[in-house]
């Protein structure tokens, strides 16, 4: 089991913000990525729809990379079917909302904390729960920035209508004496630089991938199911386009070039189906 790779899954692109966090923290530790882009975006979707997704990817994982741990590098799919996932699957399962939250109430200083998300992760208000349960002293204001995903999922990080589209979704926040900001869709530290420049230095961005990353590395210590070997691998695979996904994940991920392998989704289907036999 401890050579057993980790396998992380995602609506998208925006997980590769935490498998890049995961590859750089547990450089001997093997990878296996699904990015789900052909059913983007979960965020819209209703709880029945992406717990199904997810349910389908992870059975895939397991069944071909006989996966140790899945992390649900998508807040979304987090909100919807984690707590389904861990009562489902006989590994450690790891989402992004409460690692994301803890560091939020630990970085506050005026306990006034925005969240950016999806349409779903919003409407969930896990993350304001989350925080709340952990510091109740915190205000939680929360914007749903569903035009944000769109933006990295085409690549465009750094254009001038990439910046207008930021500056629009984020305006919501700019009147609330927000000090720390949570960037709750994996999709959004690709755009850290434009959120940065309309909020401003005085708000700190929580990226919740590299705290997801930090309890990956516990659980795998806690459970024994660190890979002891020298070095490591990653495989990629997408239901949408290979070569969109590779030029997106080489342009952020370390170790490139990505050679993504398509995978049609019947192939997912089928794999719910015949384990539900």
């Amino acid at each position: 089991m401890q050579n057993s790779p980790i396998g992380l899954m995602d609506s998208g692109v925006g997980g590769l913000t935490v498998l890049k966090e995961v590859q750089r923290l547990l450089p001997t530790e093997d990878t296996v990525f699904l990015g789900d882009q052909a059913r983007l975006p979960y965020g819209p979707r209703t709880v029945t729809e992406v717990t199904t997704f997810t349910r389908q990817i992870a059975r895939f994982l397991q069944r071909e990379a006989h996966i140790k741990m899945l992390v649900i590098a998508c807040n979304t799919a987090t909100a919807a079917a984690l707590t389904t996932m861990q009562k489902e699957l006989d590994i450690p399962v790891v989402g992004v909302i409460a690692p994301g939250a803890r560091t939020a109430t630990q970085v506050t200083r005026n306990h006034r904390i925005g969240v950016i998300a999806t349409t779903g992760t919003v409407k969930s208000d896990q993350y304001r729960q989350t925080i709340l349960a952990k510091d109740n002293r915190n205000t939680v204001i929360s914007v749903a920035c569903q035009d944000l995903v769109t933006l990295v999922e085409a690549n465009d990080l750094t254009s001038d209508h990439a910046k207008q589209v930021v500056a629009t979704d984020l305006a919501p926040l700019l009147d609330q004496d927000i000090d720390t900001l949570v960037m709750g869709c994996t999709h959004f530290p690709l755009l850290r630089p434009l959120i940065q420049d309309v909020m401003g230095d005085r708000v700190t961005l929580v990226d919740p991938g590299t705290a997801t990353a930090n309890m990956a590395t516990s659980l795998l210590d806690y459970w024994n199911l660190a890979n002891p070997k020298t070095g490591s691998s990653a495989i990629y695979y997408t239901t949408g386009n290979a070569t969109d996904f590779n030029n997106l994940a080489d342009h952020w991920l370390d170790q490139t070039p990505v050679q993504a392998i398509h995978l049609p989704l019947s192939e997912l289907t089928t794999t719910l189906e015949v384990n539900d036999k």
